[in-house]
């Protein structure tokens, strides 16, 4: 058991070590507050740290200041079993081992710090020591100075007049030493081409030898003074009009100038003159190679001029003008900083260089033109913007950026001509192969099959619609986003709406339009050709300008749909006009073959009818061949109702109607033709043509007709002669009723034609073939 004695030791030196390491406050234990170092864990302390708690003064806490180990132990025997005391122990142990490494690791630190500590502080008083001794020297030195000046000045006070009216005759002597050297000085200077010693040196004496011009000594001076300077002035000039002389040398020669009294106007047209010099050589170039490309023959037999691309032209310009006239400006301004005018003379310098690279810059660009040279172009396009708004950060004044845009647009806007002369080129090969394959039957000759107009007419309008999308998406490269350029506003509203849109596909609707109305007053042109063109205006019209006008609005972000009416109208009116053309065309040979057949033909002495006439089955193998041409492209459209048998009607009407000449002598023939068109409905023979088979069909029968209605009225007409237009009315009453929108319009201008070759019958009444025997004529064809 441990005596009373060493208890306090012990506590004694626990104690000194928590005041050493700050662990608490004060020493005191009737404090009601101390600082005790927290114990963490098992009893080791990993890291320790001011805690501020209540007093603890339990006997039985061994963290306790009033910790009584006799009572803890005997406390601890009386309570725990033999195992339970053993691991205490064990326990106790480790605390104790785990608080004596940490109690060393602590005393090591401080004692190295300490170390350190008295180290540093020795060195401290070795050097304050020696600073001191030099303090005390330098405070010595000072005070001898301070004694010495005292005693010069007391020794010159007297003489300080003199001293100074020495110095200053010192002075004057020279400079006039130096006005008297100063003629062979500037010789010097002038032979080693020191010009700015020389203008330094002339600058100091100038204002002497003015201040003494009026002496005789001194005018001599002056004047070769100024005859050497007036050959420096000549030889400064002479550098600003060399044109190999660099621009740090062109700077130093306006600085002397200016110095030695030249006007900065004077100085700022030569030096603009000067730099002029290679701004145009470089300009040279660039026009030297439009003149190659635009005449590949100059460049014959000579290997040292490359023709560049686009891409290299660019390059090239601005690697050497842009460069140059950025170096000007900069240089320019360094030299003629604030000088009044220089910016407006500058800047107008600028403008008017700029303006001829631009134009050639735009007129090279604008010569690729071919759809291979797009990709380059574009390429070229985008790093000449980029290098003119590099420049236009050092060319103050001149907006270099918009101008740049405008020669893009330019350019951009000479590209989608060439596009639209190709999409104008293609659409006239595309109807030259369309007209080359409609009159191949006819110059064959013979029975040539029928060209398949419905593949002719889909394979041109998805021609005009394939080499339009082919232009659309060629010039879509010019959006490409990477593009500098393309994100401008200006330059993408205006390429999007008015040359895309306008100037490639509202024009080539146009276009497409003018060059189809050109064919109605064409005579050669084969009618089947007319057909044609009038369905592919009205397929674009109905659903083509339409598509391509959505779709140009959606690839190139277009926010409105254009107004697309009054193109679309005019290829509808164009498509009305070609098939009124048409109808024209197949009318006018129908009738001429009609007419011809009427006149060629003796009525009177003609005899009996066999047979139905050659020309009338001709018509109806033409007017069969233009319902198979029709029926191709257009549909077929609504007919009116039509009678049971439609084709013994003429019979029927025959044996009714004009057996009734012959029965009643006395009735007037004129009165009944005119009773019987009191109750026919009146034809109009020019009626607008539909879009639709019965309807052309029915225009072109009927002028057909009425001329051989007009023709018939204009012939006298024998027995067998009124007898064969009979027959031949019946035929064509057996084939042409079903081409017609309503068979009522054949029935009228037969009984028309059958009237008026009653009238113009010799015989009166007129004897008339039996119907029955019209029939079997007509059934032999």
């Amino acid at each position: 058991m441990e005596s009373e004695t060493e208890r306090d030791r012990r506590s004694d030196r626990r104690q000194r070590l928590s005041q050493f390491y700050g662990l608490q406050d004060a020493p005191s234990n009737q404090e009601n507050d101390k600082k005790v170092p927290e114990v963490t864990g098992s009893g080791r302390r990993p890291s320790i740290r001011t805690l501020t708690l209540p007093v603890n003064n339990n006997p039985l806490d061994i963290n306790s200041a009033g910790f009584d180990p006799d009572m803890f132990v005997n406390k601890l025997v009386k309570e725990a079993s033999l195992s339970q005391l053993m691991s205490q122990e064990k326990e106790i142990v480790s605390q104790i081992k785990g608080l004596d490494s940490d109690m060393q690791t602590l005393v090591y630190e401080n004692y190295n710090k300490f170390i350190a500590a008295t180290e540093t502080i020795r060195k401290m008083r070795v050097d304050f020591k020696s600073m001191e001794e030099e303090m005390d020297q330098l405070a010595g030195s000072m005070s001898s100075i301070t004694k010495f000046s005292s005693q010069i000045s007391d020794k010159l006070r007297s003489r300080r007049q003199d001293v100074a009216t020495l110095s200053s005759t010192h002075g004057t002597l020279q400079k006039l030493e130096f006005v008297l050297e100063l003629p062979n000085k500037l010789k010097d200077c002038l032979l080693e081409d020191q010009f700015s010693q020389a203008v330094d040196d002339w600058n100091r004496a100038n204002v002497a030898l003015e201040h003494y011009r009026d002496m005789p000594s001194f005018v001599g001076i002056q004047e070769d003074c100024h005859k050497i300077i007036a050959e420096i002035k000549k030889k400064l000039e002479l550098r600003l009009k060399d044109p190999n002389c660099n621009g740090e040398q062109l700077s130093e020669a306006v600085n002397l100038l200016q110095q030695l009294g030249t006007s900065s106007e004077d100085l700022i047209e030569i030096y603009l003159e000067h730099e002029a010099v290679k701004l145009n050589r470089s300009l040279k170039e660039l026009e030297h190679q439009i003149k190659l490309i635009s005449n590949p023959e100059l460049n014959q037999g000579s290997d040292s001029v490359v023709i560049m691309d686009s891409l290299e032209f660019v390059d090239h310009g601005s690697n050497s003008f842009l460069n140059d006239i950025s170096t000007t400006v900069t240089d320019f301004n360094s030299t003629f900083p604030g000088t009044e005018g220089s910016n407006d003379q500058l800047l107008n310098w600028v403008k008017h260089h700029m303006e001829l690279y631009l134009g050639i810059v735009e007129k090279r660009l604008s010569l690729d033109k071919e759809e291979a040279d797009t990709i380059i172009l574009v390429r070229a396009l985008d790093r000449f913007y980029k290098k003119m708004t590099a420049a236009a950060r050092n060319i103050q004044g001149f907006d270099i950026g918009v101008s740049g845009l405008d020669v893009i647009l330019s350019v951009t806007g000479c590209i989608v001509s060439a596009v639209s002369a190709r999409l104008e080129e293609s659409l006239r090969d595309n109807l030259l192969a369309a007209r080359q394959v409609i009159a191949a039957p006819r110059k064959s000759g013979g029975e040539s099959p029928t060209p398949q107009l419905s593949e002719l007419a889909n394979g041109l309008l998805s021609g005009i619609v394939d080499s339009i999308k082919s232009a659309l998406s060629g010039l879509k490269r010019f959006l490409d986003p990477e593009l500098t350029f393309s994100v401008k506003s200006g330059f993408r509203s205006r390429f999007c709406k008015d040359m895309v849109l306008q100037s490639v596909l509202f024009q080539h609707f146009w276009l497409t339009r003018n060059m189809c109305n050109k064919f109605t007053g064409d005579v050669s042109v084969p009618p089947a050709l007319f057909l044609l063109l009038s369905r592919t205006c009205l397929d674009l019209h109905l659903s083509t300008v339409t598509y391509l006008a959505s779709y140009t609005q959606e690839e190139f972000s277009i926010p409105e749909l254009p107004n697309i009416s009054q193109v679309s109208l005019a290829l509808a009116n164009t498509s009305q006009n070609l098939l009124e053309r048409y109808v024209q065309v197949q009318s006018g040979d129908l009738s001429l073959l009609l007419r011809k057949s009427v006149e060629a033909r003796d009525w009177l002495s003609t005899v009996e009818p066999r047979s139905v006439r050659a020309v009338m089955k001709r018509i109806v193998e033409d007017v069969t061949l233009i319902d198979s041409q029709v029926g191709q492209l257009y549909e077929d459209g609504q007919k009116k109702a039509r009678s049971s048998d439609s084709s013994r009607r003429t019979g029927a009407r025959s044996r009714s109607m004009f057996s009734s000449y012959g029965a009643s002598g006395n009735l007037d023939s004129s009165l009944a033709s005119n009773i019987q068109k009191l109750f026919s409905e009146r034809i109009d023979f020019f009626t607008p043509v539909k879009p639709a088979k019965v309807s052309v069909l029915t225009c072109i029968i009927k002028l057909g007709l009425k001329t051989l209605l007009e023709c018939v009225r204009l012939k006298t007409f024998a027995r067998f002669g009124l007898q064969q237009i009979q027959v031949d009315c019946h035929y064509l009453q057996l084939y042409l009723w079903r081409f017609v929108e309503d068979e009522t319009i054949v029935h009228h201008l037969l009984d028309e034609i059958m009237s008026s070759a009653l009238l113009r019958s010799l015989d009166q009444p007129p004897v008339l073939m039996e119907p029955s025997i019209v029939e079997v004529i007509c059934d032999k064809v």
